[in-house]
């Protein structure tokens, strides 16, 4: 969805070009994956991560385009709403110490952005939904000013031709109407990328729909919005909810959806998923691309507006040899920059070990049960039970530390990371597994440890600007205390 678009109103005759234009790109990328004309690179590793202004008291700062705009960093870009922006990595091969060179990159970038926020007397955070924002803010005015999101937000209304109705019932419930597809700007999440050799990019593709639960509880760090406390990652429900529209004929409450975990794995090729996009989702953004059908820039802009959790990207190499990514979207941002690389650490090594059994035994979990699983790790995280490969049911904090980490650990040593990396950035999982603490947990400990003694709004404030003093001593969220 980075691509803009030139208008942001359309009548039928768009629609129409659009489809045709979507239609022969498909088919000639069927084509092109059936002649191998694809790319055999080994592994390549990225991510994005997102992130929020805020003012000196905590609130979004609507100041995106000020700040891109001064800050003028080729890796940093505007999100939906004026308080978010996104930062980018350079694809780096996944070998080697690639996970000591992406976090070095990383900081780098979340230092210069962090300062030039200080400049602007406005602070940077990262953080999965943000405790002390307020329903009222996530308005209209508060839309970055970019054809494709006005777009998006007219015709998801109406696609649906009712007001957005969001409705969580976690540890408390949360039910509220809205009018405009801001409510998706509130989830901000840390997106990790792996390009793949075209022959193996579908069983990687299955292997991080099983490796979801884990990540989405693992990674959690989503508890709050609008003053509820809801889901460990309350994330993968309001952004479910937030731009709720289905396929064809108004079936805005399914059974496909634009926004969800998927219908199934990849049974033969990665192409299965975008024959699906064609057939069953109706087209949000006709824009007249003006492009030729090898770049597949409709079949990419379409692919943009369909949100599943793990998502198959067309690229291209610097040869322009196109390319299959994976994206997995499940992690929440943060706490910390070394914790977002620990967190892409295990899901590349545990991914990896699945794609491999996978393709010697072929699948062991049944879609259903490793979407279930997702559902239950990111209502309950840590304390969730998961059906796992053997049928039995565990309890997820169990089965990350006895099974999970050996397994990443075997799947990083297959990608030839070296031993040190594999050491130094599982072990940052390891003790968020021992001390049972990622950013869910410590949100909300912060918050029961104070709340026979201030007021609810005044105790989502501290713990925010606590959360932003620990985030910048960059010790992983382990360690934090809450004090």
């Amino acid at each position: 969805m980075g691509q803009e678009i030139s208008f942001s109103q359309f009548d039928n005759s768009d629609f129409d070009r659009f489809y045709q234009k979507l239609n022969q790109e498909t088919a000639l990328l069927k084509k092109m994956i059936e002649q191998k004309k694809f790319s055999t690179r080994s592994p390549v590793a990225g991510f994005e991560i997102e992130a929020w202004l805020l003012d000196k008291k905590m609130q979004p700062a609507p100041i995106n385009a000020h700040y891109l705009a001064t800050l003028n960093n080729p890796l940093a870009f505007e999100e939906l709403a004026k308080f978010n922006i996104e930062l980018n990595s350079s694809p780096t091969p996944l070998a080697g110490n690639v996970f000591s060179r992406m976090h070095k990159q990383l900081q780098s970038t979340w230092d210069c952005a962090f300062q030039h926020a200080n400049t602007l007397d406005s602070q940077l955070m990262m953080i999965g939904t943000l405790p002390t924002l307020k329903q009222s803010e996530l308005s209209l005015a508060n839309m970055s000013d970019l054809n494709r999101y006005r777009a998006l937000n007219e015709q998801i209304l109406q696609s649906r031709g009712k007001p957005i109705n969001l409705d969580i019932v976690g540890a408390e419930h949360l039910k509220v109407e809205h009018h405009d597809v801001m409510l998706e700007s509130a989830t901000t999440s840390f997106q990790i990328h792996i390009q793949l050799p075209f022959d193996t990019a579908h069983h990687f593709y299955n292997a991080s729909i099983v490796a979801s639960a884990p990540m989405v509880a693992l990674c959690a760090n989503s508890p709050f919005l609008f003053g509820k406390n809801l889901w460990h990652e309350s994330r993968i429900p309001l952004f479910e909810q937030a731009i709720e529209t289905g396929g064809f004929n108004g079936a805005a409450q399914g059974p496909i959806r634009r926004v969800s975990f998927g219908t199934d794995y990849a049974r033969h090729s990665i192409m299965e998923c975008f024959t699906e996009n064609l057939d069953h989702f109706p087209i949000l953004l006709p824009a007249n691309l003006n492009s030729s059908p090898e770049a597949f820039e409709h079949l990419r802009l379409h692919n943009g507006t369909i949100w599943r959790w793990n998502r198959p990207l067309i690229g291209f190499d610097d040869d322009g040899t196109p390319h299959i990514r994976v994206e997995h979207r499940s992690p929440a941002a943060g706490p910390t920059t070394l914790d977002s690389i620990a967190n892409a650490a295990f899901f590349y090594g545990l991914s990896k070990n699945l794609a491999d059994e996978i393709m010697e035994k072929g699948l062991l979990l049944p879609f259903p049960q490793a979407k279930d699983n997702f559902y239950q790790a990111s209502r309950y995280g840590l304390d969730s039970h998961i059906v796992w490969l053997d049928g039995h049911k565990h309890r997820l904090q169990s089965l990350l530390r006895t099974e999970l980490i050996p397994r990443a650990i075997l799947g990083l040593k297959s990608l030839g990371i070296t031993t040190c990396d594999t050491e130094d950035f599982l072990m940052i999982i390891l003790q968020r597994i021992n001390n049972k603490q990622n950013g869910c947990y410590w949100q909300r400990q912060f918050i029961e440890e104070r709340s026979q003694d201030i007021a609810l709004s005044d105790n989502l404030k501290l713990m925010t600007e606590s959360y932003l003093k620990h985030q910048q001593s960059n010790q992983p969220i382990s360690e934090w205390g809450t004090l």
